[in-house]
């Protein structure tokens, strides 16, 4: 498209010189024609002023043989006036192209001079045409900078705008999101906090359980190893004798319990092996008890 408006362009252009070009060979042959012109009516003149020369020698000679009385004057007369309707013929004829070559000589000066005056008006409205253009297309382009100043400013406007409200947008965000995570880490924090009470208490409980369960299972063990060794043989058969007792033991899983769902206790009960000792130790002359089964508590079967 560019290429193609370039090429008009320089044929616009072209045309153009070749028209000025044109104008200037018209006036240079206008000019030349007159001049031609003007030669032609002074050769004209001159022919006409020598027919004319001839025609007043013809007529002088036709009066001197008019003059004369003579047998051959008739005929010298007769000559002379054909020579005078000759001279006076061309005279006429030299007259009118002198006539016509003045004519055809104004019209070429006259074309030439308005010729010379419409390039003049031609020129002048040119100038005028191309100032009235300039001026114009000063004027648009004053416009043209006036328009693209105002969108700048106004775009540099809308960009500071767009601006100062992304930064309050953002202000708030971190605002929002900073007491967000304010919030959070207090709920986590009062969350934690909870937690680690309750670890404390449910720890200090199975500690507590643990301890009372060590301390039954100790005195159980010192009141087994006070008693005589009879009266252990004697337990130990009736232990033998009723396994109600046996089931009644194993149903309480109170230890177990609290050794599985708390590891403190569990904790507590490892440390605390005295109890294991107290019951393993046997007083001297106590039957050895059967394999397979352990001794339970002599306590609780003495006592039904």
């Amino acid at each position: 498209m560019a290429a193609r408006k370039q090429t008009a362009v320089s044929t616009v252009a072209s045309l153009e010189q070749q028209l000025a070009q044109l104008k200037a060979q018209l006036a240079k042959a206008r000019a030349a024609q007159a001049a031609d012109a003007g030669k032609a009516v002074a050769g004209l003149v001159k022919d006409a002023a020598k027919a004319t020369a001839a025609l007043k020698a013809a007529q002088s000679k036709l009066a001197a043989a008019a003059k004369k009385k003579t047998p051959g004057s008739a005929k010298q007369v007769s000559a002379a006036k054909v020579a005078v309707a000759a001279a006076k013929k061309d005279a006429v004829a030299a007259k009118a192209a002198v006539v016509s070559a003045k004519k055809e000589a104004a019209a070429a000066k006259a074309a030439a001079k308005l010729a010379a005056a419409h390039d003049k008006a031609v020129a002048k409205a040119e100038a005028a045409v191309a100032k009235r253009l300039k001026a114009s297309a000063k004027k648009a382009a004053a416009k043209s900078k006036v328009a693209e100043k105002k969108a700048a400013a106004k775009a540099k406007l809308a960009a500071k705008k767009a601006a100062a409200k992304a930064k309050i947008a953002a202000k708030k965000q971190a605002v929002k999101a900073k007491a967000a995570a304010k919030k959070a880490a207090l709920k986590n924090k009062a969350a934690a906090k909870k937690a680690a009470a309750k670890a404390k208490v449910a720890a200090k409980k199975a500690t507590a359980k643990a301890k009372a369960v060590a301390k039954k299972a100790a005195a159980k063990a010192k009141a087994a190893a006070k008693k005589p060794a009879a009266k252990t043989a004697v337990a130990k058969t009736a232990v033998a004798k009723k396994p109600v007792a046996k089931k009644a033991v194993a149903k309480k899983p109170v230890v177990k319990k609290a050794v599985a769902k708390k590891p403190a206790a569990k904790k507590a009960v490892a440390k605390k092996p005295a109890v294991k000792k107290a019951v393993v130790a046997k007083p001297a002359g106590t039957p050895p008890a059967k394999r397979g089964r352990k001794p339970k508590a002599a306590a609780p079967v003495v006592s039904a």
